[in-house]
Order: structure tokens, then C-alpha cells, then sequence
């Protein structure tokens, strides 16, 4: 036999002659008695973390709502999430293509159904209020809402993957506040509109159906609106982000106060004899093949009031005299109700800038 079998043999024997040794009460001379006699078994008592963050969910809960609306293709899902800022049914998520169609659907935590209308948004920032017929219900108070600093541990509620539909509970994540940036220094990177301070969480919030979500503290202070999937252009990173609620709460009172308003029909407007017209003003927009078929600029006329506002190709319309416009037979809707003598103020997206033109037949 040769040396190395020799040597593996001597091995394997000596760690099955310490294994039994180990194994035999006997052997052990430090080893005591084991005695049958009943011994306590003390409670698992929860982790003080683990049990603040199920007390803290259970309040913050009745507060979120899920939204449904437009998509439902790859890509669109047609789900994302909001929460209450008032007992009587206000409800703030992000302004999103889900909003993009005449019915919207909400559901409470309790599994109740709701219908929803948008009461206003401001897509400079990407709020907005919707509205359900619903009185006493749990709601964050805005007014209580808190700053975060770095390492800051907070809890982020949303709908992801829209795996809740009826009376099931939010999904609830636990990071911490990794930073605190401004979004316009990432321009060319990530792509958004709002240029604001955000919190960067380390939480993956960045998911379908989490834009809208809560950020809050462990306390469950409200402290920020998860923020829609951002991709960065470069690496194919996505950015887990929540915008602070002090950054948003002046349109939020401009929203609520109706100085914001979505564009259609109003009871107190009536049209003037002669109006805006696209023609008029020099502009055509991309053919209406669709219910909510996005404004989009598609010619403008040379020597016409538009090219002298600096209108281009491709803009997008957010916004006539501070009326949210979703779609092009909106835009046109609100021309109508502008008389031909008055200017008309625009808000449009250029790429990732926003740019403001007035618009006026002299």
C-alpha cells in the first residue's frame, strides 16, 4: 500500500474514533447527566424592530388605496398606488398614463370599490389628486408629514406588481435614506420632468405598480410619494426614489383649492363667439387614432402665431391657462373656450425640459 493510501486510511479512522467519542455520553467526563424532568421553554419574543414595524403597518394600512386604470399591455400595467390626504376621499398618487381614461377605479384596504375622477394634477411635477365618493375614512395628515436625514430608516408602502386587488394588504418594504439629490443634476440620465429634491432609498420601491406608494418613517409619518420607474439611460440602473411631501404641497393646495384643473366641460365657462383654433394659430398635432391620443405638436406653420411663440415639433401640451390637458381632443376642447383676441399660456415638454409659450393672434 502506498505511503498517501497509508496516511488516508490513518485519517479517516481517527475521525471516526473522535466522531463516536463525541457521541457517546459516557466519554465525555465534563458532560452532565441528562435528566427527563421537564425543562421551561421560555417565549420567542419578537424583535422590538420587527414588532414596532407590524404595529406601525397596521395603522398606516387603512390609509392606502389601490388605483386601476389605463394599459394593460407589457410595459402598461394597467395598476399603481396612492394614498388618502383627507377624510373625505382625496386621494394624491403620481400622474401617470394610468389616469389617461374616463374610468379609474379605486380600492380601499378594506376591500371597498370606489370610483374616481381626477380632480387635478400637475405634471411638472407628477402629482395628482383624484376624488372618491367616500366620507371618514383614514387619511395621512399632510400637515404632520416629515423631513428625512441619510441612514434614516423608513418603510415604503405600495402595490408592486399589483399583487393586491381586493381587501389584501399593501406590500411593505424596510431600507434606509441612502441620499438626498436634486433629479435636474441626473437630466440626460434619468428621464422625468420634476427637478426637486428626492430621497434615494435602498429599498427596491422601483417596481410596477409602486409609483403613488407611501414613504414613511418608523413611526409611520408620512414623509414622501414613491416616485414612477426611473431607468438610467447609461447603466440600465433603475433609481429607487421618493419625492419629500414638502417639496409638493403647494400644488397640493393649489390642486385641492381648484387653481389647478383638468381641462373639459365646466357649468361656469361658456364659449365665446369666435375662439382659439389649432388652424388659426398655425399648428396641427398628431392624428386623434386614439381615446386619449397625447397632444403632441406636429407641424408648425411658418410666420404663424405659434412659430412666433417658439413652438416645435414634438412638444408636448401639459397645460392651457393652467388647465391639465391629457390629450388632444382636451386641447382643443379648451381652445374652444378661449376667445381669439385673448392669448392662450402654455406649459409643454421639450424632451426632459418644460417650457412655457403664450400664444396670441395679433
Amino acid at each position: 500500500m502506498s505511503r498517501i493510501a497509508i496516511l488516508f486510511t490513518v485519517g479517516l479512522l481517527t475521525s471516526l474514533s473522535q466522531f463516536s467519542f463525541a457521541q457517546d455520553p459516557t466519554a465525555l467526563p465534563d458532560r452532565q447527566p441528562e435528566t427527563t424532568a421537564e425543562q421551561p421553554v421560555e417565549p420567542v419574543v419578537p424583535t422590538q424592530p420587527a414588532a414596532g414595524f407590524a404595529r406601525v403597518s397596521l395603522d398606516t394600512f387603512p390609509k392606502l388605496v389601490k388605483v386601476y386604470g389605463a394599459g394593460g399591455i407589457r410595459g402598461l400595467e394597467p395598476y399603481q398606488s396612492g394614498f388618502l390626504i383627507s377624510n373625505e376621499g382625496h386621494i394624491l398618487t403620481v400622474w401617470s398614463y394610468v389616469l389617461d381614461t374616463d374610468f379609474i377605479a379605486v380600492t380601499l384596504d378594506d376591500g371597498r370599490r370606489y370610483t374616481a375622477k381626477v380632480l387635478g394634477a400637475d405634471p411638472r411635477i407628477e402629482i395628482a389628486i383624484l376624488k372618491i365618493d367616500a366620507q371618514d375614512t383614514d387619511y395621512f395628515n399632510l400637515t404632520d408629514s416629515v423631513d428625512l436625514r441619510l441612514g434614516q430608516r423608513v418603510l415604503a408602502y405600495s402595490n408592486l406588481f399589483g399583487v393586491a386587488t381586493g381587501d389584501e394588504p399593501y406590500s411593505l418594504m424596510h431600507g434606509v435614506v441612502s441620499a438626498k439629490t436634486k433629479l435636474h443634476a441626473r437630466r440626460g440620465i434619468y428621464e422625468t420632468s420634476y427637478q426637486g429634491t428626492v430621497f434615494v432609498v435602498d429599498a427596491i420601491t422601483n417596481n410596477p405598480g409602486a409609483a403613488g406608494g407611501a414613504l414613511t418613517d418608523r413611526r409611520g409619518r408620512l414623509a414622501g410619494l414613491l416616485g414612477k420607474e426611473l431607468r438610467n439611460s447609461q447603466s440600465a440602473t433603475w433609481l429607487n426614489y421618493a419625492l419629500p411631501i414638502a417639496n409638493l404641497q403647494q400644488a397640493i393646495d393649489d390642486i385641492l383649492s381648484g387653481k389647478v384643473r383638468p381641462a373639459g366641460r365646466d357649468n361656469e365657462r361658456s364659449k365665446p363667439a369666435e375662439s382659439l383654433t389649432l388652424a388659426g394659430l398655425g399648428l396641427t398635432l398628431i392624428p386623434d387614432i386614439l381615446a386619449k391620443t397625447p397632444p403632441f405638436v406636429d407641424t408648425v406653420r411658418a410666420g404663424s402665431p405659434a412659430a412666433a411663440a417658439g413652438l416645435q415639433r414634438g412638444d408636448l401640451v401639459l397645460f392651457v391657462n393652467d388647465r391639465v390637458i391629457s390629450s388632444r381632443s382636451a386641447f382643443e376642447e379648451e381652445l374652444s373656450y378661449i376667445d381669439r383676441i385673448d392669448e392662450a399660456r402654455l406649459v409643454v415638454q421639450r424632451g426632459r425640459e418644460l417650457q412655457e409659450v403664450t400664444l396670441q393672434i395679433k
